[in-house]
């Protein structure tokens, strides 16, 4: 706060408070001038009562007008009240203040220099005006009000620190708060993004082999045409059922009694495949599973995900060439899941033109949903020339 207080422009209302810190030193001093409370004796101009009076005046308005600089410079201005200060009565209020302020914007071994000098500063000051007085009584009662002066001046201190401690808190739980959110948010993106791409990138694949089928043999009978038409609207409505029911997923629970489509299992597997295999692709399953009925409804749905993922990209990134899927294990033992398929080269782009599809999100997602199910995902060319994604999922006893 003193450092903010000392580099930038003093706002209305510290303008205003400076001016009645100088306005009251300065009515304090008249009063003790008037008073002329600790009245001297033979002092430094004694038998000179009006030029002693003026002259006093003059320091004591000097005094007060210091104040006015105590926020820039509060040590400064307590060491320069001490020539004031022996030498004018209507100074003693604002070299007070001028202690209090030190304690206030300085640390407290600062603080006590400040008031110990002060202290000292005014054993000059009882000799040289209130020599009627015992010099331990004066000096006592100057220590009563400087040990005052320097309290009140490092609580409200440390007050202030509080304050601010508080608003920092503050500040930074707000700012926590809000990168919390913006992380939540983006959580939830991505979850979308990757419940999108399950859902949509399977159907959409096996409608854009179904009408593949149609570009390329335009003398189909029509009755397969008819067939094949059927099965690309059958297709569409079901990735739109399929959407409805993620979107419905997403919603966090506005709908709670809303009915979900069941989740798949490794019984869906052969379902998904013969979907594939009946839109044109070539793919064979070998399922070494004795009861996939058995097997845990997560693990299920993990190995359906996998192998619809694969599917996906085969059909997009080799379509025509041959793929296998294999799945096998055991409780116990893990459950083991491997498409392959053979490579198609690509034909040759233009630079910088990358290939559709072919970003990787959709297998980085599977990678990270691997994980969390606690098993390994590779995926990459073979040394035969095969492109392999092999998963390995746990399966307790």
């Amino acid at each position: 706060m003193a450092d903010r207080e000392e580099h930038q422009p003093r706002t209305r209302a510290e303008l205003a408070a400076d001016l009645a810190w100088v306005a009251v030193s300065a009515a304090g001093g008249l009063v003790l001038l008037v008073t002329k409370l600790g009245a001297p004796g033979a002092g430094w101009i004694s038998g000179a009562a009006d030029l002693a009076f003026a002259v006093d005046a003059v320091i004591g308005a000097a005094a007060c007008g210091l104040l006015w600089f105590r926020r820039r410079w509060p040590a400064g201005v307590a060491l320069a009240m001490v020539v004031p200060l022996v030498l004018s009565r209507s100074a003693q209020v604002a070299s007070v203040f001028s202690v209090y302020n030190a304690s206030l914007r300085r640390p407290s071994r600062v603080a006590l220099l400040v008031a110990a000098l002060h202290q000292l500063t005014f054993i000059g000051f009882a000799l040289l005006w209130t020599r009627p007085y015992p010099l331990w009584a004066v000096f006592a009662w100057i220590l009563t009000y400087h040990i005052a002066a320097v309290a009140l001046g490092m609580y409200a201190r440390a007050r202030r620190q509080l304050i601010i401690s508080l608003h920092e808190r503050v500040a930074h739980a707000e700012a926590t708060q809000k990168l919390l959110a913006t992380q939540a948010r983006q959580a939830e993106r991505a979850r979308i993004a990757t419940e999108m791409h399950d859902v949509l990138g399977h159907r959409v694949s096996l409608m854009a082999l179904q009408a593949g089928a149609l570009e390329i043999r335009p003398d189909l009978p029509p009755e397969e045409v008819r067939a094949t038409a059927g099965l690309i609207r059958i297709t569409a409505r079901q990735a739109l059922t399929e959407l409805r029911d993620v979107i419905g997923v997403l919603r966090d629970g506005e709908e709670p009694d809303a009915p979900r489509a069941p989740q798949p299992t490794l019984s869906d597997v052969r379902r998904l495949v013969g979907e594939y295999r009946q839109a044109g692709l070539d793919v064979q399953l070998d399922m070494r599973v004795v009861t996939p009925e058995a097997v845990p409804g997560p693990l299920g749905r993990d190995t359906y995900r996998i192998v619809r993922e694969a599917l996906t990209n085969v059909s997009k990134h080799a379509h025509g060439m041959a793929a296998t899927v294999s799945v096998c294990g055991q409780a116990g033992d893990g459950l083991q899941v491997t498409v392959r398929n053979q490579m198609l080269v690509p034909p040759p782009r233009p630079q910088g033109q990358a290939a559709p599809g072919q970003i990787g999100s959709g297998l980085a997602a599977l990678a990270e949903r691997v994980a969390v199910a606690g098993g390994s995902l590779q995926h990459g060319p073979a040394p035969d020339g095969d492109f392999v994604l092999a998963a390995t999922l746990h399966w307790d006893d």
